[in-house]
């Protein structure tokens, strides 16, 4: 097999005619890589990712070939995949007022260019999901928030659309879903791309604890930063740490190694039922 990609916290391999993507148990927070591990990250969010594409098929196909067929070593960490033309937005539905988005609604009153209610304060609930897409920035700069305008002129209205009903309808589901488990899902990122035959293609990695902010719906109270069961109880940790964002970054110290770790499994245990 060929290396075609070593990203922050993904390796792609060509095999053949597929792909094989492994999850390290890197973990990466504002387009750094951190340089402490978290054991088991890789094989939890790869897991989750396949639970999710079952639970999804019947609203976009996805590009598994296998979980099953591949290196020894790497098993329980990597997929079989089909190659795609990846489409260059990074597609971002968002269910509650957080992090960028509620910065940019501070100042304008919008995100992404989407007008909404005067009013609403941090984690507050949207009256309906919106899609918030960014620019798929290349390894080491970062992405940067668009208008659906801006797809528009990037992949044409009919892909625009097209990425547009697919992003909410994958993450109404996966809300609903994980309602019914007593997790809130505030935003979550999707990638999607065009298979051989013209087929729109959801690929990468799915409602995961590293794509997708998840919240324990019994704290949920508005006006305050949530507790988090998500990455993004890495980001804080790290900004908490006085870093400014900028390699190289801080080591995790073991509490917060097994923190995190632990906001991982309750994650793929509650949402799947299954036992880590």
């Amino acid at each position: 097999m060929e290396l075609l990609h070593s990203g922050k916290v993904r390796d792609v391999y060509a095999d053949g005619d597929d792909l094989i993507l492994v999850a390290s148990d890197r973990v990466s927070v504002y387009d750094v890589a951190l340089p402490t591990p978290i054991p088991d990250k890789g094989k939890l969010l790869t897991a989750l990712s396949l639970w999710w594409f079952e639970q999804l098929a019947d609203l976009v196909p996805n590009h598994v070939v296998s979980a099953t067929d591949v290196p020894a070593e790497w098993a329980g960490r990597a997929i079989r995949v089909r190659r795609l033309e990846m489409i260059p937005v990074e597609c971002i539905a968002r269910g509650y007022l957080t992090g960028s988005g509620i910065k940019e609604y501070a100042k304008t009153g919008a995100v992404c260019g989407v007008p909404l209610p005067p009013g609403l304060v941090e984690a507050s609930i949207l009256p309906e999901p919106i899609f918030t897409p960014t620019t798929k920035a290349p390894q080491g700069e970062h992405d940067e928030a668009i208008t659906f305008a801006d797809v528009v002129a990037k992949v044409g209205s009919e892909t625009a659309e097209r990425l547009r009903d697919v992003t909410l309808a994958v993450y109404r589901r996966g809300a609903e879903l994980a309602a019914d488990r007593g997790i809130l899902v505030a935003d979550t990122k999707l990638e999607l791309g065009w298979a051989p035959d013209g087929t729109m293609v959801l690929g990468d990695e799915v409602l995961t604890s590293d794509s997708s902010r998840f919240w324990p719906a019994d704290a949920y109270q508005p006006g305050r930063d949530q507790l988090s069961l998500s990455k993004q109880f890495v980001r804080d940790w790290a900004v908490g740490t006085g870093w400014d964002k900028t390699g190289p970054a801080p080591e995790m110290p073991p509490e917060v190694v097994e923190a995190a770790r632990t906001r991982y499994v309750e994650v793929y245990e509650r949402l799947t039922g299954r036992r880590w």
